[in-house]
């Protein structure tokens, strides 16, 4: 794996350990919910991460 594919996991699982802490310090403990919030944490990024014209990332951005 390269470092760039590298650092973006490592962004995505940050932000969905972020999500969970928060609900689990919030008293959250359905294992159900908790997923939910990790899966949410990841969605918009990995959505705009796929979108072609999205000049700032992912598939439309420019080649480096």
């Amino acid at each position: 794996m390269n470092a760039k594919a590298q650092a973006v996991l490592m962004s995505y699982f940050r932000g969905a350990a972020v999500a969970v802490t928060a609900l689990y310090l919030n008293g959250q403990t359905n294992p159900k919910a908790l997923a939910a919030a990790a899966l949410a944490a990841i969605a918009g990024p990995a959505l705009k991460a796929l979108d072609p014209k999205s000049p700032e990332f992912g598939i439309g951005a420019p080649k480096k």
